[in-house]
This record gives C-alpha cells, structure tokens and sequence, in this order.
C-alpha cells in the first residue's frame, strides 16, 4: 500500500502526466454520461423487456461491451464494436489481399488510407446494425416510444443517432490516444466492462446469502481465489512466451542433437492473443440471427447455441477458438518472411540451413506450439459456463474468463507500460520494482 501511496504521488507530480490522466478521466466520463442519455421519443420506465433480454444469454455480451448503453436504448448503444468488426475485416484483408498488403508497406501514408477504409467499414456496419438494433427494440419495447411519434419516423432519425454516436465514441478514443494515457478504444470497451463489475458483485455477495445460490462467506471467498487464479491465467496469456529455446524447439521436431550456449527463437507461444475468442464469439451470434429471422424458433439445436452455459454450445465454442487460433497465427507469422529477414541480418539457428530448411523448422514449431496455447485459449474462454456450475450470477461469472477478462489484463499492462515510461523518463519509480511491464499492441507483446 505504501508503495502504491508513493506510485500515485509520483504521477501527480509529474505535470504532463497528470494532464493526460485528467484528460482521460474527463473522456471517460462524456462517455459514461452518454450511456445513459436515452434515444429521443423512447420512455426509459417501458424497457424492462428490453433489459430482461439482456440479462442473460448472447444479448448479454452485446451489452456488456457497450457498458448499459445497449439495454438503455441510449445514443451509445451500439458502442465502439462495430469499429472493432470493421478493424478486424480490415486486418484480414490486409494479411491477404495485396492491395492492403501494398498499403501497410507505404508506411505513414498507407496507414491513413488503411485508417480511412476501417472508418468507412465502420460506417456502413453502423447502417445495418442500427435498424437491427431498432427491429428488436421494437420487438421487446413497442410501448417505449412516445404517443404521437411513427416507428418509420423514428427508425430514420435514430438510425443516424445510433452512427453518429458510435463514431463519436470513436472521436473520443483517438482524443484519448492523443492526448491521454493508453488505448483510446481499449479504454473505452475496459471501462464498459468494468462498469458492470459492482453491481455483478453486489449480487453475488448477495446470492450467497439467500436460497438462490447459498454457501455463505465461505464459497464467495472460493469465488474469488477461483478468480484471482484465473486472472492470473489471463496475465500470462496476455504477456505470453516470448522466446523459445533451440533446444525445446528442437525436440520438437525429433531433432535432440544439439550443444551450446542457449540461443532463442524469437516465436510467442500465444501468438494470436485474443483475436481467435473475438472471431469465434462472431460467429456464435449467427444462431442468434437465425432465430430473429426463423419461424422454428424453438429447434432444440438452435436453443442450445443461444444458451452460453449449454455443453454444445461451449464444445462448439472451444473448438472455433482452437481452429481460428492456427488460422490467426498462420495469416499474422510468416515462416517464409521470417527467415528471410534472419538470414538478411546475419542471423541463424544453430544445426538448420538458413533459406527454406529455416523456415521449415520455424513452421513445424509454430504449429506444434500453437496446440497448448490454443486449448489454454480456450479453456479460458469457456471458464465463464464452468463458474456457473457453481451457481455463480451470470453476470458475475462474465469476469472469470472470455473475452472480457483478456480485455481488462490487457489494458491495464498496456496503460501501465505507458505510466511506467513517463515515470522512467523522469527518474522516478514505478509501480514494479524491475520498472520492466510488457505490453500489449495490435497483439504483439513488446517489451523495454
């Protein structure tokens, strides 16, 4: 406590350090404050319907990301994911269509355009995903909009509110990134999640004291070392492995004569980061837009995806993240490319021929290597229907694991990193006593 007492000194003292974090503070609140700002012309009393909805199931991740806003009818409910899908389309294309390759390797230039074409993306996802959104509003809450005012009149003009105020959220982020302290947009979706942890914990605390759950003290105590542990699962997954030895490499591929110094190869055990949960959550929302638009909407299969504790759907679930977690880490390390780059720059693997035996051998390891790192991405993932079999709250079990748990591990190192560098630059001490915090960018983990 003493140390963290001195930390928080620190960073006040220093002036520019201090504005960025006021900075963020200030952002942070415009974007809460307009979480709660309803869309024009809806009662916010007449969305219980709308709320129950999101209490529990798919709906319930949409409106976790977003912080309340989605289960609000706010201008913020379609909160900074739609930039999120639009920047991972953009990733794709960029790792294989070579327009956009062309584009990364312009450098500064390459990248505005880049930029450019994620923001139309994002537009043209927000002119679908608001009438969407409007479509079920209507559905859940039809006597939330005021007497005297069309549904047709009403979809057009908040269509434009629901753009612009995720764009707006967008703004914010970048003014973040500029002139405050971390990732704008990793901020943003942090404190949307965070946003629903005292109330989730509240309720758990509660639930354990009633009929609901039972246990007392001592199993909300369980929770919560059960919690601590896998939080400090999702630390090293964040911070991952970032060198792999020759000679574990080389057992890997059946070749044991090796002697010597230990050399590295420079391969991270979780390459694909959080990515592969991301593209297998996408794609489990697809039952959910099967029901919307189908008239068996009580197929048992169909039920069974939409529920997130059900044993098919996180079989289902586990097994996408694993095959999207080779897929990732294949478009995103290139074996061929990497021994390129090493044999340019002088450098080799001890026993392997630089040219096409290297990046075979990079190849062979990355692929066995993948196989942990994929299942103990998935197993974190599926944690949260785990802690529900301890009758844990849904919403409190949303924070064991998933998505949501990588997110918060990896905004914090991330802002950290960036506290530690203003106050390393200063002379004074940080947080940690080896001042050294890894940090998270676009996936890669940096290190200084």
């Amino acid at each position: 406590m003493k140390k963290l007492i001195e930390y928080l000194r620190n960073c006040w003292r220093i002036e520019d350090l201090r504005q960025r974090i006021l900075i963020t503070i200030l952002f942070v609140a415009i974007y809460r404050f307009g979480s709660f700002v309803v869309l024009p012309g809806i009662n916010p009393a007449a969305l219980e319907k709308l709320q129950e909805q999101t209490a529990g199931g798919l709906m319930s991740i949409l409106d976790m990301f977003s912080g309340g806003a989605f289960s609000n009818a706010s201008i913020f409910a379609l909160g900074i994911m739609p930039y999120i899908s639009a920047s991972i389309v953009i990733q794709l294309l960029a790792a294989t269509v070579p327009y956009f390759q062309k584009m990364q390797r312009e450098g500064e230039s390459g990248r505005k355009k880049i930029s450019w074409y994620t923001r139309v993306l994002t537009v043209a996802i927000l002119f679908f995903q608001g009438p969407a959104y409007l479509t079920n509003l209507k559905m859940q809450a039809a006597g939330a909009l005021s007497s005297g005012v069309s549904w047709s009149f009403f979809m057009i003009t908040s269509a434009f509110i629901l753009a612009a105020g995720s764009m707006f959220i967008l703004w914010l982020g970048e003014r973040i990134t500029d002139r405050g302290i971390g990732n704008g947009v990793s901020v943003i979706i942090m404190i949307g999640i965070i946003a629903r942890l005292p109330q989730a914990f509240v309720q758990e605390l509660t639930s354990r004291f009633t009929a609901i759950s039972g246990g007392g003290i001592v199993m909300f105590i369980v929770e919560l070392l059960i919690l601590y542990a896998v939080v400090c699962a999702a630390i090293l997954l964040v911070q991952g492995v970032r060198r792999v030895p020759v000679q574990y490499a080389k057992r890997l591929v059946g070749n044991r004569q090796y002697g010597g110094a230990r050399q590295y190869i420079p391969l991270k055990l979780f390459a694909a980061n959080v990515m592969p949960i991301i593209f297998a959550q996408a794609l489990m929302f697809i039952p959910l837009t099967i029901v919307q638009f189908s008239t068996n909407s009580t197929n048992s299969v169909l039920q069974a995806l939409l529920n997130r504790d059900s044993l098919l759907y996180n079989i289902v679930f586990a097994a996408l993240i694993i095959i999207f977690t080779y897929f990732y880490t294949a478009i995103t390390l290139n074996p061929t490319q990497m021994a390129e780059d090493m044999k340019r720059n002088n450098g080799f693997i001890p026993g392997v021929k630089p040219g096409k035996p290297t990046a075979d051998f990079i190849d062979t390891v990355m692929s066995r290597i993948t196989l942990p790192g994929s299942l103990f991405i998935a197993f974190i993932a599926v944690m949260p229907a785990l802690a529900s079999l301890l009758n844990v709250q849904q919403g409190f079990s949303q924070f064991f694991g998933g998505t949501s748990l990588l997110i918060l591990v990896g905004v914090v190192i991330d802002t950290l990193t960036q506290i530690e560098s203003h106050l390393m630059m200063r002379h004074y001490d940080g947080l940690l006593n080896s001042g050294r915090v890894r940090s998270t960018h676009n996936g890669v983990i940096t290190a200084y």
